[in-house]
């Protein structure tokens, strides 16, 4: 079936407006993740609830993000990315400005948790939006896009926001204000979003890519799939999920055990650096992941064309580089060298990006959502479970009990390198 040229260079036109206002979604995702390290003390000291309060505060957007991941996959599958977006965008909202009323820390609480439910149901209707309205080789890079402007916004919440605060007069104003931003993009998801190309009478990309290749279609982007059988089909697949679930647990785990919580610890009982010292060392890895997201796409798209090349070279380094600091831990009294060390920690770390095109195209493409959240279960659940056991490893802060931290998180990388090469990659 010959494809309307028109129709399709508007179809190719319009899917950016699409990607545009879901990635200006995803920035606050990141931004909201890591906001509680400056607005925190704020809120302490309005209600003098004391570091522990705090670090609940931080968790709670954790632990509601982590679970949300499989409702979202069921959500984006079978209600689609527009209604899904949009629902949980303003949800986020809501709690952005139950957040800034807020009179008792509890509700600050809540609100934290309403806004992790949002911003949870974002990242996994982007993934269903690439299956469906641009090409498979197009997957990973702009995935690894969508991870730049996700650490764009992590960046965001430190100094940026930081001047926002004194701007603002106080933390309240900040989550009114971004209430009022989240409660825009929900509107124009609503209006711009469409879960496929069909509904506005474009070809779909299947269509495009049959014309352009030659080739026969031997997959809709239209096709139902039951969700009993979309969580079977998934969980029930063997080594070609599991391998990829295992490897991503301890892959993420890690990374967030050492930027999200002890490297910041490490550096300051160690080494007896400040926290502007150590404050721009951690920057560093957030500034590799810019790097290294969009890279480790466009390698997995347009040079190698593998998933799992990519992801095993990025495995593969980021291992060595778990050894350096293991090895290094305490004897490695130069913020220059950490800093290097930081950047391609960072860098190489964000390769993982290129697992969700990897496990995309294992399953068929209408339980998309399905198997990429079901994926993205295990980096979080691997945060939370590491980051926990960290905190009893280095009860004391010494140098000792981080090199026993580092060795042991090494220890992990080596088996999630096992698996990356177990995994599964879907041939041409």
């Amino acid at each position: 079936m010959a494809v309307d040229q028109t129709a399709k260079a508007k179809m190719m036109k319009y899917r950016w407006a699409i990607f545009g206002i879901l990635a200006i979604a995803y920035f606050f995702v990141y931004f909201h993740r890591t906001s509680t390290a400056v607005v925190g003390s704020s809120i302490n000291d309005t209600f003098g609830v004391g570091a522990a309060s705090i670090a609940l505060l931080g968790s709670a957007y954790f632990y509601a993000y982590t679970a949300m991941q499989l409702p979202s996959g069921i959500f984006s599958d079978n209600w689609g990315p527009r209604r899904t977006a949009t629902i949980f965008v303003a949800l986020a909202g809501a709690g952005a400005l139950m957040t800034g009323f807020a009179t008792d820390f509890w509700i600050v609480i809540v609100g934290r948790v309403i806004i992790g439910i949002g911003v949870a149901v974002i990242y996994i209707p982007i993934m269903r939006v690439l299956a469906l309205w641009f090409r498979k080789n197009e997957f990973a890079s702009l995935s690894g896009m969508l991870l730049l402007v996700g650490n764009v916004g992590a960046i965001a919440a430190t100094i940026p926001l930081t001047i926002l605060l004194e701007a603002l007069g106080g933390w309240k104003a900040v989550f009114l204000l971004l209430a009022a931003i989240t409660f825009i993009i929900a509107i124009l998801c609503w209006f711009i979003v469409r879960d496929h190309p069909t509904e506005m009478g474009y070809p779909s990309i299947e269509e495009i890519v049959s014309e352009e290749t030659g080739e026969p279609i031997t997959e809709s982007t239209s096709e139902k799939i039951p969700m009993t059988v979309a969580l079977k089909t998934t969980f029930g697949s063997g080594l070609k999920f599991w391998s990829l679930a295992i490897w991503f647990f301890f892959m993420y785990g890690s990374i967030m055990v050492y930027q999200g919580l002890q490297a910041g610890v490490f550096y300051n009982s160690v080494y007896g650096w400040d926290k502007n010292i150590y404050g721009t060392l951690l920057m560093m890895v957030g500034v590799g992941m810019i790097f290294g997201c969009p890279l480790a796409g466009i390698l997995s798209d347009k040079v190698l064309k593998s998933r799992k090349k990519v992801l095993v070279f990025g495995t593969v380094v980021y291992t060595a580089i778990w050894a350096v600091i293991w090895l290094t831990s305490g004897n490695l009294d130069s913020q220059i060298a950490y800093a290097a060390i930081n950047f391609c920690f960072g860098f190489f770390g964000g390769f993982f990006v290129v697992s969700y095109a990897q496990i995309k195209e294992l399953y068929p493409i209408s339980i998309v959502g399905t198997s990429t959240a079901a994926l993205n279960l295990f980096p979080f659940a691997g945060g939370a479970i590491l980051m926990l056991v960290s905190g009893y490893i280095v009860s004391e802060n010494t140098a000792t009990q981080f090199e026993t931290l580092w060795l042991i998180m090494f220890a992990m990388m080596v088996i999630a390198t096992v698996c990356a090469f177990l995994s599964s990659e879907r041939k041409a």
